[in-house]
């Protein structure tokens, strides 16, 4: 059973062992809290889809994956969508062992900032190199890369990635939130 927020701190060794983990939506561990992810809503689901497809069929030398639980210690956090070197990817099946290279969350509306910040920032002291926290109600896109305070992107601003050349903008992000 995992724990409320007035339990004890988890280890990552006790959360990694707790099988309700892998219920959908997927458990996250911060700082020894558990906490389960928000169920997506329609335009968060499609923007997450249609992004992975975006980037997947724009390199070779990069995957993203949507969900995938990482073990970053002490937490283990389930970025809505990672982008990783094909290179660091193994064979086995299982969680990945590190931060991603590009990590994207897309802000649900009932889901704190705060805490999406905070996962950010973590993943970026382990080894992120570009992250995005999309917020679809407000049309805008927060990147941090690894020289600390993020920007702030809306409209027409071409958002950067990892030297893949995507040109894409906010509003190409907004529409992938309403294309089927």
């Amino acid at each position: 059973m995992i724990q409320s927020t007035l339990s004890p701190p988890l280890t990552l060794e006790e959360f990694l062992a707790t099988p309700e983990i892998e219920a959908s939506p997927a458990w996250e561990l911060t700082d020894g809290t558990a906490q389960q992810k928000p169920m997506p809503t329609l335009f968060h689901s499609r923007i997450q889809r249609n992004l992975v497809n975006y980037i997947n069929a724009r390199t070779k030398i990069y995957e993203a994956i949507q969900e995938l639980r990482c073990i970053v210690p002490p937490n283990s956090p389930v970025p809505d969508i990672s982008v990783i070197a094909t290179e660091r990817l193994g064979e086995e099946d299982g969680p990945f062992n590190g931060a991603p290279d590009w990590l994207i969350e897309v802000r649900s509306p009932d889901q704190s900032t705060l805490k999406l910040q905070s996962k950010i920032l973590h993943c970026l002291d382990n080894g992120t190199q570009l992250a995005w926290l999309i917020d679809c109600d407000r049309g805008s896109v927060w990147v941090w890369d690894t020289d600390g305070l993020p920007m702030v992107y809306e409209d027409d601003d071409k958002l950067p990635d990892l030297g893949l050349a995507l040109e894409l903008t906010v509003n190409d992000l907004s529409a992938m939130a309403r294309q089927r």
